[in-house]
């Protein structure tokens, strides 16, 4: 925002507080969560290099939520995501994840 701050919310930033705001919250331990979330992505990120997936194109990633658990997301490339699809569906089809 520019000028004066006329346009500015009532209350300042309070007014931006909520689950999907992304400010921390007080009293919530984010790092432990993100530490948890944090080895399972690198576990992950291991595996999926050894089976040929590269980093720059698709990897786990640590982050929290909101109350400060933590969460594992898959990020990437749609051509290199739907590869790991067919890997997983093949894998549940019992063929052992041949594609």
């Amino acid at each position: 925002m520019t000028g004066t701050g006329e346009n500015w919310p009532e209350g300042g930033s309070e007014a931006f507080a909520g689950a999907d705001s992304g400010l921390w919250v007080r009293g919530v331990d984010y790092v432990a969560g993100w530490r948890e979330a944090h080895e399972v992505a690198d576990r992950l990120n291991r595996a999926l290099g050894g089976v040929g997936f590269e980093l720059s194109e698709l990897r786990a990633v640590a982050s929290t939520d909101e109350s400060g658990c933590g969460v594992v997301r898959v990020a990437g490339l749609p051509g290199v995501v739907d590869r790991l699809a067919m890997v997983l569906a093949n894998l549940a089809d019992g063929d052992g994840g041949g594609s």
